[in-house]
């Protein structure tokens, strides 16, 4: 599961393929849409909750709030029913997916962190990423990215600063599944299931504020 972007995506993997699979592009109802989609998924894959062996789920980059949606069920669900949570970068993910769509290497996934900026990190190939993610105004790595196919909403958002943005603009759960089950297959290690934040929330405690007290 991923609620890094505006899209709550969910999806089931068995080890070999993506067995069902849904997606919905919200931003402010994460926490409305993530459960309904779990038991979708669920219905149309035949299985029930007690079946599940792991959970997989984007740590990020992304917005406080609806990052944490995600990371908080994801933990829930380990918890209850004792099975492992990973993490994994929600930029892999887009990577991973328009490595699928056939996008060769280079490139750059941007996605949108709202403040006129975006997260972002450049790709060697659809499973190498070449640094670590970072959020920037557009302008200020346009010409750091100059050439370069860039993936996701924060090309879309910003064509002066990204000409050759690809698809797809959200990252999927069956993309993030199928990255994650070939990562564990090959014995590599995942993220723990910590928030990749890189800033500070928006919601911040006010300076100067009076703290009343009683008497």
């Amino acid at each position: 599961m991923d609620t890094a972007t505006p899209a709550v995506t969910v999806a089931l993997h068995d080890g070999a393929s993506v067995t069902a699979s849904s997606g919905q592009v919200d931003a402010r109802r994460h926490g409305e849409l993530l459960l309904p989609a779990v038991d979708r998924v669920l219905a149309e894959a035949g299985v029930k909750l007690d079946a599940v062996t792991g959970v997989v789920v984007g740590v990020g980059p992304g917005p406080y709030t609806g990052l944490r949606v995600g990371l908080v069920t994801a933990a829930t669900f380990g918890s209850a029913l004792s099975v492992p949570v990973h993490g994994l970068c929600t930029l892999d993910g887009l990577a991973y997916a328009a490595g699928q769509g056939g996008l060769e290497g280079p490139f750059a996934v941007a996605t949108d962190a709202r403040r006129k900026e975006v997260y972002w990190a450049r790709y060697e190939d659809a499973r190498t990423r070449t640094g670590d993610p970072a959020v920037d105004r557009p302008a200020d790595i346009a010409a750091e990215l100059a050439g370069l196919p860039v993936v996701g909403a924060g090309a879309v958002l910003y064509p002066e600063a990204f000409p050759d943005a690809r698809g797809p603009e959200h990252v999927a759960a069956g993309a993030l599944a199928a990255l994650a089950a070939e990562r564990l297959a090959a014995g590599q290690e995942l993220l723990e299931p910590q928030p990749l934040y890189l800033r500070r929330p928006d919601a911040q405690v006010p300076k100067n504020y009076k703290v009343v007290t009683p008497k």
